[in-house]
């Protein structure tokens, strides 16, 4: 019979439905319940791609003993992660603070019924003794026992963890009469130097992760301070590693959340929404700066699969690919060397043997995980030929390869449309879009906001998450920042007024629902959200940027845009609420570093106004010259209906470019070649 989770949208949810557990969602029932019985809950957090949270579901939700023990001693409650980010945050930092150990998924955390404070926890627990850690059963039992004999100990240290969430959260410290400098930028690429492996590129050793916000700093520090080209050779290092690693997919396009080795050789196999859009704006960027052509491979063969395999009908990105196909990790992906051979020609296997490391040891369980061992151009070297031959016979092998593992068990795939996610994905999109001049890229992320317009805005107010149709639960901080991010950039690729008057209701909404209006900054939940053991306001990035970064970033450019002081000042007062925290470790708040290097050196606003078929050529030339933190709005000559200071950016030539930096305009460009060459100059206004 199916549990309490039968009746949630949730695709990890419904994964543990039909388990013998007694799960519930979180909840008034369960809570509730654990309090009447006075049960501890024994809180279970993960997400429908996770490995691990597979291997224990598999070993202990699935086992009807352990289900027995589970159901007679807890109030056993199931969460989504990426639906219920409130929640995992508090409970992975509390975590980390009983145990002195970095979190994870799945998450397991037993919690007193009255209050829902944690008192023990961990990861990922065996099914039987194993890897130094107890079998999970007896784990239950003696936390069953402890809770039972030691409450008293037990409301102490409960007590003391709340006084810790509290400190941890306020009253910020904020500095009112600062004045924001560049010395956190330059200290955070310093950092990020220190960390840099200059053999494989990333930063720190395995797992490595991508880090697109660390990538993209160095980026934008190497255009604003020109003068270190060590900056840009750790980025780009970086990403020609990465694009030539099995954290790739080289069939199919899109990137692994992360790479177990140092390597980036062997991926945990799972592909997430929320790396591949922030990787494809940065793969655009690195190749608009460098010129490489794997970049733009690399970017163009991403967003195809975010259209191919992402894409719901109805315009939404779902969120994510499993890990795991037929109970095994990564084994839609690998291969042997005789498949292989057996599905090309002679000449295709004689480059694509080598070019992806079949001619060498396996590297995966016995087989081969595609990573890229020789270039074309080292092979055409070694077969002395040309290097766009050798390049033509390896992709037309890889897309014989791509249609015969399309014919495999795919992985699963979670399908459901998550706000903040696809704001990451509409911003990768419409940049990519502008950069390759690809209008389908454009297209589609058109219709994954109308999605959520549509679906998921709701009396002025987001909704987080939306599956078959039924769209629930207060959205975030996230949720309305990055949207509001993303929302000016698709503006930057297409100008529609009805997009315009979206993001200020988007702003309007950050500032009436989590504005601190006493110390300033946002908090994560809405002023009207569910009442949780704690209230966060986060500044530092974790696998997301930071709310409060992106919100601080997207309100400058908006009220830059449209001139609204409201969103400046809430946006200056935030930065001067982090000043502190962002000092203290630089490198680990990019997305605060982001929003700091508008107010220390405001990027270009560029304004083209006119004839709608020659804005599209100004545009180009425009982008095509100006610094990648430049936004170009090309505004057709009939739009009349626009807000605050847009209405006086008009002309009546057939078209003109109005420049400002932050509060400052140049007289207006009435030719393109004369914008070309100011903004080809590298001068500030």
């Amino acid at each position: 019979m199916p549990n309490a989770l039968i009746h949630e949208t949730s695709p990890y949810l419904l994964q543990h439905a039909h388990n013998p557990v007694h799960w519930y969602p979180w909840g008034g029932e369960a809570l509730d319940k654990a309090q009447a019985e006075d049960k501890p809950i024994l809180l279970s957090i993960g997400y429908s791609a996770c490995h691990w949270c597979h291997v224990m579901a598999h070993e202990s939700f699935e086992d009807p003993d352990t289900a027995g023990v589970m159901n007679e001693l807890f109030i056993n409650i199931k969460v989504d992660r990426e639906e219920r980010p409130d929640i995992d945050k508090i409970y992975q930092t509390a975590q980390h603070m009983l145990t002195q150990r970095p979190g994870g998924w799945p998450l397991t955390m037993f919690l007193t019924p009255g209050d829902h404070m944690p008192f023990f926890g961990g990861t990922y627990f065996p099914a039987q003794n194993r890897y130094g850690m107890p079998a999970f059963t007896e784990v239950l039992q003696r936390v069953a026992a402890f809770y039972r004999q030691r409450k008293t100990a037990i409301g102490q240290q409960n007590a003391s963890l709340r006084d810790a969430l509290e400190r941890m959260q306020g009253p910020p410290v904020t500095v009112q009469d600062c004045t924001p400098d560049r010395s956190p930028l330059d200290a955070s690429v310093e950092e990020l130097a220190n960390s840099f492996d200059r053999v494989f590129g990333g930063f720190g050793g395995a797992p490595k992760f991508p880090t697109p916000t660390n990538l993209e700093r160095l980026l934008h520090h190497q255009e604003m301070y020109p003068g270190n080209p060590e900056l840009l050779h750790m980025a780009l290092h970086t990403l020609t590693k990465m694009a030539r690693g099995g954290i790739y997919d080289h069939l199919g396009g899109g990137f692994c959340r992360y790479s177990v080795d140092g390597q980036w050789m062997i991926p945990h196999f799972e592909k997430m929404l929320y790396d591949n859009g922030p990787l494809l704006a940065l793969y655009v960027h690195a190749w608009h700066l460098s010129g490489e052509p794997l970049f733009k491979q690399a970017a163009t063969e991403t967003a195809e699969w975010m259209i191919r395999e992402l894409q719901s009908p109805k315009g939404g990105y779902y969120s994510s690919l499993d890990a795991d196909s037929e109970g095994a990790e990564g084994k839609f992906y690998v291969w042997t060397p005789q498949q292989v051979e057996a599905a090309l020609t002679p000449e295709q296997y004689r480059c694509i043997a080598p070019h992806f490391g079949l001619t060498g040891e396996p590297n995966f369980e016995e087989r081969w995980h595609l990573t890229v061992r020789e270039t074309a151009e080292e092979i055409a070297t070694r077969m002395d030929t040309d290097r766009d031959s050798v390049a033509r016979i390896i992709n037309g092998a890889r897309h014989k390869l791509l249609a015969l593992r399309d014919q495999r068990i795919r992985p699963g795939r979670d399908e459901k449309i998550l706000a903040s996610w696809n704001a990451l994905a509409i911003r990768g999109m419409s940049i990519a879009a502008g950069y390759l001049g690809r209008t389908d890229l454009l297209d589609s992320a058109t219709r994954s906001l109308e999605f959520i317009r549509q679906f998921m805005w709701h009396d002025g107010r987001l909704l987080a998450t939306c599956k078959d149709g039924k769209a629930h639960l207060n959205a975030y901080l996230d949720d309305y920042s990055f949207l509001l991010d993303a929302v000016l950039h698709l503006l930057t690729a297409r100008w529609n007024g009805a997009w315009l008057q979206f993001a200020m209701q988007l702003a309007d909404r950050l500032l009436d629902l989590f504005y601190d209006q006493d110390q300033g900054g946002f908090f994560f939940t809405s002023h009207d959200h569910e009442q949780l053991i704690q209230r966060r306001k986060d500044y530092m990035d974790d696998a997301l940027p930071s709310g409060n970064g992106v919100a601080a970033l997207a309100l400058t450019r908006l009220g830059h845009l449209i001139n609204e002081p409201r969103y400046l000042e809430a946006a200056a007062q935030t930065l001067r609420c982090a000043w502190t925290t962002i000092q203290h470790m630089p490198s680990a708040h990019n997305a605060m570093l982001f929003a700091l290097e508008d107010a220390c050196a405001p990027p270009l606003q560029v304004i083209l106004r006119g004839d709608p078929e020659m804005l599209g050529e100004w545009q180009q030339s425009a982008r095509r010259h100006a610094p990648i933190r430049s936004m170009i709005y090309a505004i057709p000559r009939e739009e009349t209906d626009l807000p605050g200071i847009l209405m006086e950016r008009n002309t009546q030539e057939k078209t003109a470019a109005f420049v400002c930096q932050g509060c400052t305009c140049l007289e207006p460009f009435r030719d393109v070649n004369d914008l070309a060459r100011y903004l080809k100059s590298g001068s500030t206004v």
